[in-house]
């Protein structure tokens, strides 16, 4: 009896892909892995997508378009852009690897598109120039994009780290600050003793550097209308 073929779609293979990228990673991510997940040669897969980069177009689409359905914001500009920023970092939050993929990919979907035009949107009524406006929404978008892309690197290597040694790195890391001297390590010593460096991630230090971003777009703007 003949061996029936694995039933694939362009959906499934953008189910099993996001699959593969939470498990092991987008360094580790490659058709010929995912060819194998879905029980097919690789060759089949470039009758849907053409190259691995065409792949990650249509993934980094995908997280445009559920941000775009998820924002949902009618107040001036500031809340808008604080809206739109919390909205991206939840959506991202949700979907493994995609800030790596929003930022290794050109706007050159339909979705990726919309989600640029609809930021430009929410500093479209502001006086400022438009070389600004596309200034304020990459800078606001590298902002989110880093935010979760860090702690996202942060719990890769707290893991790594728990993982080789059984154990979280802060005992390691008092002894080390120990050992230096007030001058070279002072103030880092007293700030990781009180845990500050806890608050990397939280919605608590996210809101700060959001509500920073957005004070000095609004000096920028208070500055040219004098």
């Amino acid at each position: 009896m003949k061996k029936q073929q694995p039933q694939i779609s362009e959906d499934k293979i953008l189910e099993i892909s996001w699959e593969l990228l939470e498990e092991e990673g987008i360094e580790k991510f490659s058709m010929r892995r995912l060819a194998v997940r879905l029980g097919i040669q690789a060759p089949s897969l470039y009758w849907y997508f053409k190259s691995k980069q065409n792949l990650y177009q249509r993934l980094a689409s995908q997280v445009a378009k559920v941000i775009l359905e998820e924002f949902h914001s009618e107040g001036d500009w500031k809340e808008q852009l604080a809206v739109f920023a919390v909205t991206v970092r939840s959506v991202l939050n949700r979907y493994p690897c995609s800030t790596q993929l929003m930022m290794m990919t050109l706007p050159h979907e339909p979705d990726l598109i919309r989600f640029t035009n609809r930021m430009l949107l929410c500093v479209e009524s502001t006086p400022l120039e438009q070389e600004q406006k596309m200034q304020v929404v990459t800078t606001l978008m590298n902002y989110v994009f880093n935010f979760v892309l860090d702690n996202y690197e942060h719990q890769r290597n707290v893991s790594a780290i728990v993982k080789d040694k059984g154990a979280p790195p802060g005992e390691e890391m008092i002894q080390l600050l120990d050992s230096m001297s007030e001058t070279d390590a002072g103030l880092f010593r007293r700030m990781f003793t009180n845990g500050l460096f806890e608050l990397m991630g939280t919605d608590k230090a996210f809101e700060f550097g959001l509500k920073v971003i957005l004070l000095g777009i609004e000096q920028v703007i208070k500055e040219q209308e004098k």
